[in-house]
C-alpha cells in the first residue's frame, strides 16, 4: 500500500510538471524588459519567448511576432527550443508508460513487468526533468551575463521572466517523480527478494487401506 501511494504522489507530481514543462515552452515572457521612460502613457514592456516576441502596452495595446527564421535566432534559443520539446516528448512518453506500470491499474501483466515498466516510466521523467534544466539554466545564465555587461545598451538588458521560474519548477518536478518511480521499482524487488512468496504444500492423500472393508471379503 506505501509503494502505490508513492506512485500515484509520484503521477501527480508528474503530472503537474509535464503541465508546467509544455507551458514554459509556449509561453512568450523567458525574459522580459520594461522601458518605462520619460513618460508613463508610453510605457513598453517587451516580452522574448523561443517561439514569438511580444510588446505590450500601457495603452492596453498587445501584439506579438512569431520569430520564423531559425538560423537568425542566437545557439542559446535554439538549444532550448530542441531541449524543450524533447523535455515535453519525454515527460509525455513517461505518463504513458508509467500508467502501465502502476500498482493500481490492471494493466502491463504480472507484478515483474510492471515493476520494470515502472522503472522505465521513471527513468523518462528523470531524462525529461535534465533535459528542461538545461535550456532553463543556459537561458538563464545569457540573460543575466548580458544584464551585467557594461557594453550592452540599456534597453537591451532584460531580466528573466515567468517562464524560466515555472520551466525551472516543472523540471524539477518531473525529476522527484522519476526519483520516486524508480526507488518504488528497486523496494518492490528487495521485498521479493527477502520476502519470497511461500509455496502452497501439497496435500498427499494417502490410500485408506484398512479404513472399511473390503469389497473382496464378501465375494
Amino acid at each position: 500500500m506505501a509503494s502505490s501511494g508513492l506512485q500515484l504522489l509520484a503521477f501527480i507530481l508528474a503530472l503537474s510538471g509535464i503541465s508546467g514543462i509544455i507551458t514554459a515552452t509556449l509561453l512568450p515572457n523567458w525574459k522580459v524588459n520594461a522601458n518605462v521612460g520619460s513618460n508613463i502613457i508610453t510605457a513598453i514592456i517587451q516580452l522574448q519567448g523561443l517561439w514569438m516576441d511580444c510588446t505590450w502596452y500601457s495603452t492596453g495595446m498587445f501584439s506579438c511576432t512569431l520569430k520564423y527564421s531559425i538560423l537568425a535566432l542566437p545557439v542559446y534559443v535554439q538549444a532550448a527550443r530542441t531541449t524543450m520539446v524533447l523535455s515535453c516528448i519525454l515527460s509525455a512518453l513517461g505518463i504513458c508508460i508509467s500508467t502501465v506500470g502502476m500498482k493500481c491499474t490492471r494493466l502491463g501483466g504480472d507484478k515483474e513487468t510492471k515493476s520494470r515498466t515502472t522503472f522505465a516510466g521513471g527513468i523518462c521523467f528523470i531524462l525529461s526533468g535534465i533535459s528542461g534544466l538545461i535550456p532553463t539554466s543556459w537561458y538563464t545564465k545569457e540573460i543575466i551575463s548580458n544584464f551585467w555587461d557594461p557594453t550592452v545598451p540599456e534597453q537591451n538588458k532584460h531580466e528573466p521572466g515567468g517562464a524560466i521560474y515555472l520551466g525551472f519548477i516543472s523540471t524539477v518536478l518531473l525529476f522527484v517523480a522519476g526519483v520516486i518511480f524508480c526507488t518504488s521499482c528497486l523496494k518492490m524487488h528487495q521485498e521479493a527478494r527477502f520476502y519470497p512468496p511461500k509455496q502452497q504444500g501439497h496435500r498427499t492423500t494417502q490410500p485408506e487401506n484398512n479404513a472399511g472393508y473390503n469389497l473382496k471379503d464378501y465375494v
